[in-house]
Formats: structure tokens, sequence, C-alpha cells
């Protein structure tokens, strides 16, 4: 499959990914994340490691695109649980661990 990355053109498949990732240690996840083999890597990691560019020239976004269409499992930032509607004083209680 072709895709661009920091505006650089790539031939990937998902037989290459798994090759190119085989054998590298996963980052701890705090984020964005992509499933490959039964390993959980950031996305980042495994957009440096299949495009060999530097991270802060691409985005998460366009790694996790192409990850999905090659068909790997992608997870996104975890969402925040709903905090319930406080009263400015209970608000700055909870925040104080009161």
């Amino acid at each position: 499959m072709r895709c661009v990355i920091a505006r650089f053109p790539f031939d990937l498949t998902k037989s290459g990914v798994l090759e190119t990732m085989k054998g590298v240690k996963p980052e701890q996840v705090i984020g964005e994340s992509v499933i490959i083999g039964r390993r959980t890597y950031p996305v980042k990691q495994v957009g440096q490691v299949i495009t060999r560019q530097d991270r802060r020239d691409f985005s998460s976004g366009e790694v996790l695109r192409a990850m999905r269409q090659l068909g790997f499992t992608c997870r996104g930032l975890p969402v925040a649980a709903p905090t319930p509607d406080l009263s400015p004083m209970r608000r700055a209680s909870a925040l104080l661990g009161a």
C-alpha cells in the first residue's frame, strides 16, 4: 500500500511492518498506540522505525491512518472520566485532596 508520511511516499505492507518491528522492544504507551503482533507500541515509535525519520517530522495521525489501512488494531487517546458538577468550593477541595 502506498501512503504518504511527512510528505514522503512509502510502500508499506502488513508483512513488511511485522518484519520491521520484529525484535523492537516497545516503549511505554502513554497516548495513541498500535498493536503489532502481540505487542502494543506507541504510534510515534512505530512511525520512527518504519520510516527511519525523526518523530518530530510526522504526526501520529499519519501513522495511525496507514496502520489502520494495513489492518492493524489502533487505539486512540484514553477518554477521561466525566467529572460530576461540583460547586466551586467542593471542586477546590477535591483538587487539594480533601
